[in-house]
Formats: structure tokens, sequence, C-alpha cells
């Protein structure tokens, strides 16, 4: 089905952050299969564990106990600060369970008619549900009647969600990403992220945290929220914890995580013994590489080198970056630069909210591969570099200006 606005290009093997076509032509990866890939490609701990415990063992069903899946969840509960965990296929699915859990929440206190609170550019998937806590009407269209019970409040602003906790009584829970990837690479304020568990203790409100894209180190801790030091109730995880293979997690504490029972909730393929072992070794991976440590050093690298090369830049409107998550604003719509990436450059870019390049690259990444993925971006950039001495100065003062 036409779901996808495909490139033409086909990669036929991938090692570290580098890539290959047929034709054997070397690419650099600067988005990790969108957040994904984040120990790289072909790591080999990885590719080994999934064929030795393919050789073992796939499948049982959730009927069983599964030891890896209740070590995966002890080192992940450790990670967090979390009690319990519940595992999934996928980061949609694992909203979909903090969705589950905040209307058990609601119906355990009476409230027959709840709402969430979710933010403006949010992004949490594009199941029914998830799709209607989204905050992009683009990818909404066509899919009404959407699911009833969000309440859409903006970004970063606190005083709108004391607002909402005055006005409306069926709040029951919060879910925001700390780091708005699919929104252009937007960060919570640590202070607001506080505010908000603040209030959500005194509300008797789930604090729920998207770190699909944001966990497993991208952000230069283990889990966005700790740059905080909070603690949510409920946190969701996929993308990098099975670096590739297929794995989500919603995670919860306290009361959140007592909240299902036997029939409530589950999963054909969930917690898997061969998705958990994958992503035990790439847990074990980050930690003895301290890779979360590693991506705050090499996104502080990347986000100083490209506001250094284009903070003159008459097209460049702001530069934001948290651990190696970094989004390059434009003053125009750039989808047209991803394919131009690929032809020109051969780097892979994405471009969201449809003027900002998003930049995740891998974990494992050198210094000499991310000052690489400066001069290309320099380089894919510079046919717009020309004298506009109208805008130049705003341009580099919004630049300048931008620190996240």
């Amino acid at each position: 089905m036409p779901a996808y606005a495909r490139q033409a290009l086909s990669f036929v093997r991938g090692s570290g952050a580098l890539l290959w076509d047929a034709q054997d032509q070397e690419y650099l990866d600067a988005i990790s299969g969108v957040a994904v890939t984040s120990l790289g490609h072909a790591h080999p701990e990885i590719t080994a564990a999934i064929c030795e415990q393919a050789s073992l063992l796939l499948h049982t069903s959730n009927v069983f106990r599964i030891d890896w899946q209740e070590r995966l969840g002890e080192r992940l509960c450790s990670l967090s600060g979390m009690d319990k965990a519940f595992f999934c296929n996928s980061g949609a699915e694992a909203n979909e369970t903090a969705l589950k859990l905040a209307r058990l929440h609601a119906h355990h206190q009476g409230i027959a008619a709840p709402q969430i609170i979710v933010m403006d550019n949010g992004f949490h998937g594009r199941t029914l549900a998830t799709l209607s806590a989204t905050g992009n009407p683009a990818i909404q269209t066509g899919f009404a009647p959407l699911m009833p019970g969000f309440l859409r409040l903006p970004y970063n602003d606190i005083d709108t969600v004391w607002a909402a906790a005055a006005q409306s009584p069926h709040v029951v829970a919060v879910l925001l990403e700390p780091v708005q990837g699919e929104g252009g690479i937007r960060a919570a304020d640590p202070a607001y992220l506080r505010a908000l568990r603040q209030l959500c203790d005194q509300q008797g409100w789930l604090l729920m945290v998207d770190e699909i894209q944001t966990g497993m180190g991208r952000t230069g801790a283990w889990l966005g929220y700790q740059h905080a030091g909070i603690l949510p109730d409920v946190v969701t995880l996929a993308k990098a914890l099975g670096n590739g293979f297929p794995i989500g997690a919603c995670l919860a504490r306290g009361a959140a995580a007592a909240l299902f029972s036997p029939g409530q909730h589950g999963s054909t393929f969930g917690g898997n013994p061969l998705a958990c072992r994958v992503a035990c070794t790439v847990i074990e991976v980050m930690a003895r590489e301290q890779l979360p440590a590693r991506a705050a050093v090499l996104g502080a690298r990347l986000l100083d080198g490209l506001r250094q090369a284009l903070a003159t830049h008459p097209a460049v409107s702001a530069i934001r970056g948290h651990g190696l998550m970094v989004g390059i604003e434009l003053n125009r719509p750039c989808t047209d630069l991803v394919g131009r990436a690929l032809a020109e450059q051969h780097l892979l870019i994405t471009v969201t909210r449809g003027n900002v390049i998003r930049l995740l690259p891998a974990l494992i990444s050198t210094e000499a591969q991310i000052d690489d993925i400066v001069r290309r971006i320099v380089l894919l950039l510079a046919p717009e570099a020309k004298p506009q001495p109208q805008h130049t100065a705003e341009s580099a003062t919004a630049v300048a200006s931008s620190s996240w």
C-alpha cells in the first residue's frame, strides 16, 4: 500500500553509522532509522544474540514465564525508577498501554468521561487512540471521528495546565514527550517538567512520559525526564530499545503499576524471548560503553559545529538540540533536502514539520563522523548561502539565541 513517500534508494548492508547500496556506494547515516539503531548497523553483539536465541527459542506466549522478559523488566525498572513493565512490539502499542492505564485510573475514581492532557505538536503514534492524542492535524485528516477524551494544550506552558486543573474536573493524566522529535526538536524546560510533576501529585493525575524517541540514552541520559530530576508514573519505550528488532515497553510505578489485572491487556508476541534478549544486550552494550554520556558529548559537538558553520546562513532560523537530537529550522519548506542529501552528499537526514532538518546520529558515531555530518549539511545548504544583508543579522541572532 502507498503509505510511505519512499526514496528510490535501497540499502543492502550496513556497519556502524555507515550504509551501502547495491552499487556499493557508501552513505553516512545521520538518522539511525529514526532514532532506532543507536548502536549502529550490524552490531556484532546484537547479531550474536539474535543468532543464538533464534537457535534456542523464539516464542512460547505470555501464558508462561519468560526468563529474558523478567531480566529485561528488572533492568529497565532499575534504570527508570519504575516498578513494573509490560512488553509489546512498538511505540504506538506502548502508548496505547499507557492510555489504557489512564482510563483504568479514571474508572477506579468513578470518572466516566476522563480527559488526558496532551500537547500541541506532540506525536504518540498512528493507531486510532495514539493518532487522536497526536497534535498534528495533517496526519489526522481522513480518520474522523477521532477518539474523544484528549485536552490539547501548548507545550512548555505550565499556566495553561494549571488553568485546566481549575476548569476541567475530569482530567486524569498528562501525556507528553520530554523532547518533541516529530514536533521539530523542541525540548521541555526542566522547570516545566518539575511543575507538571508537582501539579499531578496535587491533582491525583498520572504523569505519563513518552520516551519512544528520546529514551535509551539519546538525550544524554538514559531517559529524557531524568534531566529534570523527576519520576513519572508511566514511561513508554521502543525504537532504540531493540536497535532495530521490534519491541516496546510500558513501565509504571506505584498505583499505576497495579492497575492491570489478568485479561485486561495483552500481546501475542510482546516480550518474547528473542526480543527481550536483544533488548537486554542493547542495555548491556550501552551501559558498558557509557553511551548516554557519550550522546551528550557528541550532541554538544554536533550542535556547536552546526551553530558555528551556519551562524550567518540566511535560510537558517534556529538550531536546537538535546543530546543527539538536533534540529535545523529553515525559513522555508525543505522536504526536498532529504532526496538531495542522498544524491549530493550521500547523507541520510529527515525533515519534520516541513521546515526542520532532523539529525539523529547513532550513539556509537565517531567524532570524525559527527564533524562529517556538519560538513555535509553545510555543503547541502551552500546553494542557499548567498549574500542577503537584510536577513543575515536577524538569522545570526536567532541561531545564537537558540539554547536547548
